[in-house]
């Protein structure tokens, strides 16, 4: 027998159960070190997985603050704080006067960082390319705008629960 909701809210329907498990295993395939060091390889980009995914965060949004980027990867600031440190000494990324706050600084990627970025990325979608490579175009077209659909409704429910009075008196805010 299935264990029971949390409470006051409805159980998940199949269907959303196993894009629950399916969403699990690929990101434990995704995070697993040998898939990382294999993409790293293949891209000739020497950094470790924390770098990586503070790379593809600020590539994506860019500029951004320290503390944006920490909230955006669910980590403490102090472990981006070392990362970008670690990213700044080797010229993947650079420090920018915050344009709304002086006092505050904004983090860009440099031209090698945009390049290390783009090689991951290349890397990556070289891999899912072969692995997906018995499926027809339209399947891939439609797992694409499905996958954009759910992340995108993700983000919207995130941040209205986050939003909602009672999580911000959850967490000492209210």
């Amino acid at each position: 027998m299935p264990a029971p909701p949390p409470s006051g809210r409805p159980a998940a329907s199949p269907e959303v159960a196993e894009i629950e498990r399916a969403l699990t295993r690929i990101t434990y395939l995704g995070t697993r070190t040998r898939h990382h060091d294999r993409l790293r390889a293949l891209a000739d980009v020497p950094l470790d997985r924390a770098a990586v995914a503070l790379l593809r965060q600020i590539a994506d949004c860019e500029p951004m603050r320290l503390g944006e980027v920490a909230h955006r990867l669910g980590v403490e600031a102090s472990h981006v704080t070392r990362t970008v440190q670690q990213l700044q000494r080797a010229g993947y990324v650079t420090r920018v006067p915050d344009p709304d706050d002086r006092r505050a600084q904004r983090i860009r990627l440099t031209d090698a960082g945009r390049l290390a970025v783009a090689r991951i990325r290349e890397a990556g979608a070289g891999e899912m390319q072969l692995a997906l490579a018995d499926w027809r175009p339209e399947e891939l077209r439609q797992l694409a705008v499905l996958f954009h659909r759910m992340v995108d409704d993700f983000l919207a429910y995130s941040a209205e629960v986050e939003a909602a009075p009672e999580a911000r008196e959850a967490v000492g805010e209210g």
